[in-house]
Order: C-alpha cells, then structure tokens, then sequence
C-alpha cells in the first residue's frame, strides 16, 4: 500500500513537473527590426543562457542590417537568475552602440536587476515607468495599453480617445490632412483655378506605419538621434 502511493504520488508530481514547465516562455527572446536600423530585443524572463540568447538574436539581424542601436524591451519581464542578468549586462556594457531599456510596473527580480545594472555602468537609458527602477525619461502608460502595445506597437489608439489623449501618448496622425489628391484637384476646378483635364489625380500614397506606443517610440527616436549624431562628418 505505502509503495503504491508514494509510486502514484511520483507519478502526479511528475505530471505536475511537466504543466509547470509548459508554461514557460520557450522563446525568451523575440527580436526584430525597426525604422529599418534599430534592433528590438523582447525579454520575457532572465534567465539561463540569456546573454548566449541575446548574441544569436544580434548577429542574426546584423546579418541584413546595419544597427544603429538597441532596445531591450523588458516590460512585464522577470526571474530569478541574477548571475545570467550580469552576464547580460556585461553583455551590452561592452558594446558600443546606443542602448535603450524599456520598463514598467511589472518589471521584477532579476530584469529589474538587470535594468539597473546596466543603467549605473552608463551602458544605456531607461525609459518608462517603474517601482524598482527609476527611469532616465518617465513615460505614463497604462498596464493594459503596454500589454496591446506589445503585440502590436503600430496599433491606433481606441476609437473612444480623444484627440488630446492621442496626443500626449504620441500619436500625431489626429492632426495629419488626410484629404486625397483627386479632392484637391476637384477643389481647384471648383475654384476655376485648373481644367479637369490639366491635372489628373494620382492615387495617394500609403502612410508609413507610425509606432503609437509612446515608450517604445521614444526610445526609437533618441537611437536614431544618437546614430546621426555619431556619424562622421566631411
């Protein structure tokens, strides 16, 4: 009886072992591009073979573009391993190009560490909101706008926002002209200031993606602004 159930008890502990590490990120860092030379590194948790992580991620984006800077997103990051958040910030401490580091609220353990560290070697800027971290440049956003913000940073704001809202999280598209060409082109015949047939309207173009999350888009604009101001002049 007593074999039995300490079998059957290593059973469900076994079974239990193997959900607990289902939910785990698989991916711990997600990278990509942005504005065409900023490099976008995504960290859900600091852990193991992090800075082995991060490296890969680097030189596969530098493979197909020339990097201006970095932004290590550790927005609603974790962990526990503070020997891999110093293997990371040494990581990045020894590089030269720009480096911005995005956190928040639910920014903890050892990703706050690991913002810290790299903030105090002057390895790069903090941006965002923080209890553990004090930022270099404090951007207010709300939790649940941050977490649409990640799985989209192009996203619009919602269609209830007001003008002035867009406009304090960044968003300028409020105050853009969006009147088509063939309207001006009507407007001028109306006037008689063009024949119909002096003009013809051409399709307008598509807008750029415009990045709305504030914090994100702030951090973007200081590696570009960085990246002309270091390059060398004739």
């Amino acid at each position: 009886m007593t074999r039995r159930f300490f079998s059957l008890l290593a059973s469900l502990l076994a079974v239990g072992g193997s959900l607990r590490a289902d939910t785990t990120n698989g991916t711990p860092v997600k990278s990509s591009i942005l504005e065409n030379n900023v490099a976008y590194l995504r960290v859900g948790e600091v852990q193991k073979n992090l800075a082995d992580e991060i490296s890969a991620a680097e030189s596969t984006l530098t493979t197909t573009n020339k990097i201006a800077g970095t932004i290590l997103d550790l927005r609603f990051a974790e962990g526990d391993d503070l020997a891999a958040a110093k293997a990371t910030a040494d990581l990045f401490t020894a590089q030269k190009l720009p480096l911005a580091i995005l956190v928040n609220g639910e920014t903890h353990g050892a990703a706050a560490t690991l913002a810290t560290d790299l903030q105090e070697s002057r390895a790069g800027l903090v941006f965002g909101g923080s209890t553990e971290v004090k930022p270099d440049i404090a951007v207010a956003v709300k939790t649940d706008d941050e977490k649409k913000f990640l799985d989209n940073p192009y996203a619009p704001p919602a269609q209830g926002e007001t003008n002035a809202d867009a406009a304090t999280n960044g968003d300028l598209s409020t105050f853009i002209d969006h009147t088509s060409e063939a309207d001006l082109v009507r407007e001028k015949i109306k006037d008689g200031d063009e024949d119909e047939d002096s003009m013809p309207p051409r399709p307008a173009e598509p807008q750029k993606p415009y990045i709305h999350d504030p914090t994100l888009a702030r951090a973007v604009d200081l590696i570009k602004a960085l990246a002309v101001i270091r390059q060398p002049h004739a």
